[in-house]
């Protein structure tokens, strides 16, 4: 989407996320229930305020759509206005999507020169399999987890172990996110990473002692404002940092990239999904991500 005051025009991405029963018609409905154009400011858009709106890809398009309006205003980047500090090139793992393991080990072979690759799971009897056949096929590379709420505490009892042994790094959302307490009872010999657990802030209390990470989206945050807040407060708690994504393009992940300078994981892979990025876009290469150009955000 689009802001702009007649000299600037600011630009945001969001991503309606299926599993909050988004969808682009909902989104556009948010954006478009904005009252005035008064309201169009960062602050008052957070859900503290009556012309706030709740979370997810509409307020993220909106808050980083204004944030890229001030950058051109300014003549300043975004991170300088954020103060937010940097690094010229962050490592992302890219994904392995859910398939048999025949077909997984054939796609991180293939990818076997990236540093990272990021595991998609399912909660059945292949999972095992399918982290022994990627390992194989990609002895060099970093392996994370995503369990996408799918295991069961005997499916994790069951597997934990080995896939330590495979090196495994992080375990990312392995329960649904209304029953992760069971967390609290486990043995974390793999850190785990609240994805669906953990959209805000106000999350953030009931998170101890459940999980040793956070993934931080800013479809889920509702843009870079909170998601910065959020960063901080994780910190703050002891949680390491995930910059995760939706698939989509440079423009909705630039935003994010500005965090991962200080993250701890970074799996920012959405443009190398899709058939063609946006003019402009990140520079990917040898599985590390470029700093955003001025002619495509902040």
């Amino acid at each position: 989407m689009t802001v702009s005051d007649a000299q600037y025009t600011g630009r945001g991405e969001g991503v309606p996320i299926r599993r909050y029963n988004q969808t682009c018609a909902s989104v556009i409905a948010q954006i478009e229930s904005i009252q005035s154009v008064r309201d169009l400011d960062r602050d008052k858009l957070q859900p503290r305020k009556r012309s706030g709106l709740p979370p997810g890809a509409a307020r993220n398009a909106l808050d980083c759509a204004l944030w890229d309006l001030e950058a051109k205003r300014s003549g300043k980047r975004v991170w300088e206005l954020a103060n937010i500090p940097i690094v010229p090139e962050v490592e992302t793992s890219f994904t392995i999507s859910l398939d048999t393991p025949e077909k997984m080990a054939a796609s991180a072979k293939a990818n076997s020169n990236r540093p990272i690759l990021k595991l998609k799971l399912g909660g059945d009897k292949l999972d095992l399999q399918r982290v022994e056949a990627v390992r194989e096929a990609a002895p060099a590379a970093r392996l994370l987890i995503d369990a996408n709420e799918s295991w069961s505490p005997e499916h994790y009892r069951k597997i934990v172990p080995t896939l330590k042994e495979l090196g495994v790094e992080l375990i990312e959302q392995p329960f649904p996110a209304d029953a992760d307490e069971v967390l609290e009872t486990l043995d974390h010999q793999v850190p785990v990473c609240a994805d669906e657990s953990c959209h805000t802030t106000v999350d953030l209390p009931r998170l101890n002692n459940r999980y040793e990470a956070i993934n931080v989206k800013l479809d889920k945050t509702g843009g870079l404002t909170e998601a910065l807040s959020l960063c901080e407060r994780a910190r703050e708690s002891g949680f390491k940092l995930l910059i995760g994504c939706m698939v989509g393009t440079s423009l909705g992940m630039a935003p994010a990239r500005l965090l991962a300078s200080a993250a701890d994981y970074v799996d920012l892979d959405g443009p190398l999904l899709l058939a063609r990025d946006r003019d402009h876009g990140l520079s990917y290469q040898n599985g590390k991500i470029g700093m955003p150009a001025r002619d495509l955000w902040g």
